[in-house]
């Protein structure tokens, strides 16, 4: 099995990995361990790289962190991510457990190891390989957990609580907002929060009235639905999935998507056609798909192409709201 530069030098910098290991993030990885016959834990918050993993995946908390040694960690580009993982493991992998965090050189920044130095005595950098470079922590200090995080939007009149790593963590983002005030010209009914993040738009559609499903690839980003729903007293059903291929055909009258533009740190519209695509045999006749996105970006053309009848409900400077209507 090959490993990229990054996974290949993090095993080099690791060392000895002791009885068992645990692997963050890095498929690969953790097949290539086990491959070896090492017992490893592996967690991935997104869907999408856990069904890479051969064996079962975990989560992270204290059962997985027992008896660890060493953890294995593709550095995620979200420091708030990068610091709840931190927190657990300091928290729940004893004195002896060691951090090896890789990634490509453009991508670390300074942050990450002022992230890791907040719950590690000692936090340095390996020498660079193939664009490539480790960050190694040690020495836990335990400390308060500050993830999930909790924020009143006021504006919706509506907590927010966020988890590590979740898109526009504990705020509101410009794009949501635009696609909120424009919402209110929607159909009501059976309503799908696609790629829900932290459920903001989930909660404001089950407000108004909605059976809402909330839908997203990551962990975290579940977690953050189901704690800001229960955080404003209402229901929102939440699925981990990466697209609406498992709901009933033509059964649902509203889909509201901020699609994504990135592959990790790549910028790629791809799987946000792929998203929007699957959302299209759910809809019910006269249902209708809102979304938002940046205007430069070539999605108006394809929801008329996929989806049917598309306008333009809103727009600024920087995003577009479009209403596409099912035949």
């Amino acid at each position: 099995m090959t490993l990229d530069p990054v996974a290949t030098l993090m095993l080099d910098e690791a060392g000895d990995l002791g009885a068992r290991v645990l692997v963050l993030d890095e498929p690969s990885l953790a097949n290539h361990l086990r491959s070896a016959g090492h017992d490893v834990v592996a967690v991935c918050d997104d869907l999408l790289e856990e069904r890479r993993l051969d064996g079962d995946p975990a989560r992270l908390d204290e059962q997985a962190l027992a008896g660890v040694e060493v953890v294995l960690l593709r550095l995620p580009k979200s420091l708030g991510m990068l610091e709840d993982y931190a927190q657990r493991i300091a928290a729940w992998g004893g004195p002896q457990v060691r951090v090896v965090a890789g990634g490509r050189e453009k991508h670390l920044t300074r942050g990450m190891n002022d992230v890791l130095a907040s719950s590690f005595a000692d936090v340095h950098a390996s020498r660079g390989r193939q664009k490539s470079r480790v960050l190694h922590a040690a020495g836990a200090r335990p400390g308060p957990r500050t993830w999930p995080r909790t924020t009143r939007v006021d504006w919706l009149a509506l907590t927010v609580v966020s988890h590590g790593g979740v898109f526009a963590s504990g705020r509101l983002d410009a794009g949501t907002r635009l696609l909120i005030s424009a919402l209110g010209q929607a159909r009501t009914g059976r309503a799908v929060d696609l790629g829900c993040g932290t459920g903001l738009v989930a909660s404001w559609l089950a407000r108004r009235g909605d059976q809402v499903l909330a839908v997203d690839t990551s962990l975290a980003a579940c977690a953050s639905a189901r704690d800001t729903a229960a955080a404003n007293g209402l229901t929102v059903a939440v699925q981990r999935a990466d697209s609406l291929t498992g709901v009933a055909a033509r059964s649902v009258d509203l889909v509201a998507c901020n699609p994504p533009f990135h592959v990790g740190t790549t910028k790629d519209s791809t799987p946000g056609f792929d998203l929007l695509r699957t959302a299209v045999p759910a809809l019910a006749p006269g249902g209708e798909l809102w979304t938002v996105f940046n205007s430069h970006l070539p999605y108006l053309p394809f929801l008329r192409a996929e989806v049917g009848d598309t306008t333009v409900a809103a727009r600024d400077p920087h995003y577009i709201v479009t209403r596409s209507v099912r035949s």
